[in-house]
């Protein structure tokens, strides 16, 4: 049988290698199996990467497995990759071109950058509404501002850049993935997604087993919007407790109450406390 290996450029090819190389021990196995089965599912996958430059680059397609398997509580997936160089790292909404959370200009909300990342945006206006920072129903202009005023003091307690969010979901035992590990402007997300579906199944599968093995309780599977939910109805994904949402590019994603309700408890805009290990 071919392996995944032998239709790729030379540059595919060791893009993905390095990017094996940064994961979890835990995973190179099963990423190795996933790819194969993407490879079996469609054979001429990996050729057609380098026919159109695909997102993240610079190795980060894996990014989100640098945490152990028995690290993982929730498995949060996404659409795809965010279409920008800098902003696509491999961990689903987490925009690599954000560092700032909050503007530093008088009377400023949100960062230019978090409101230019739509599905970030909302996803941080929704976390300030079920912390009770905002009310539902004013979550714009001069009450985000008077908010924002409070938490970017330097001894607010509170969480200060992209890489505090992203660090406090990774203790919270999230794996930040996407139903489609690319992005290519030349192709449907759609269809990237239904490519890689053979690749999440293997994943889902081996934690479910990994878990289960070590006695830990199944993690809980979060899906955001319509690609992911395709998902929901395999068998590798039936065995999980599933809670799904719109994906948070859509403005009443803020006022989903399913989901400030299970992030309230996580505190996430609170920084971690010292010496916290990830």
């Amino acid at each position: 049988m071919s392996s995944w290996q032998d239709n790729c450029t030379e540059d595919v090819r060791l893009d993905i290698r390095l990017a094996i190389e940064q994961v979890h021990s835990s995973w190179r196995p099963v990423i190795e199996e996933g790819l194969q089965q993407v490879h079996i599912a469609s054979p001429n996958y990996f050729s057609g990467l380098q026919a159109s430059t695909y997102l993240p680059n610079q190795a980060r397609l894996f990014a989100a497995f640098s945490m152990p398997m028995d690290a993982v509580r929730y498995v949060l997936m996404g659409e795809g990759p965010y279409p920008r160089t800098d902003s696509a790292t491999g961990y689903c909404f987490m925009d690599g071109a954000v560092k700032s959370l909050w503007s530093d200009e008088e009377g400023g909300g949100l960062s230019k950058k978090v409101n230019r990342a739509t599905s970030l945006r909302n996803f941080m206006k929704m976390l300030l509404v079920a912390s009770g920072h905002l009310q539902q129903e004013a979550t714009t202009g001069a009450a985000v501002a008077d908010v924002v005023a409070k938490l970017r003091q330097a001894d607010s307690g509170y969480i200060q850049s992209l890489e505090d969010l992203q660090d406090n979901l990774i203790a919270q035992g999230f794996l930040l993935l996407n139903a489609s590990l690319v992005f290519r402007a030349d192709t449907a997300p759609v269809k990237d997604a239904k490519a890689w579906q053979p690749f999440l199944q293997t994943v889902l599968s081996a934690l479910y087993q990994y878990q289960q093995a070590a006695a830990m309780r199944a993690p809980v599977l979060v899906l955001w919007g319509k690609i992911a939910e395709q998902l929901r109805p395999m068998p590798e994904a039936s065995v999980y407790e599933q809670i799904c949402a719109e994906h948070p590019y859509n403005l009443s994603f803020i006022g989903n109450q399913t989901m400030q309700d299970f992030f309230r408890p996580m505190d996430l805009l609170k920084k971690l406390p010292e010496g916290k290990i990830l």
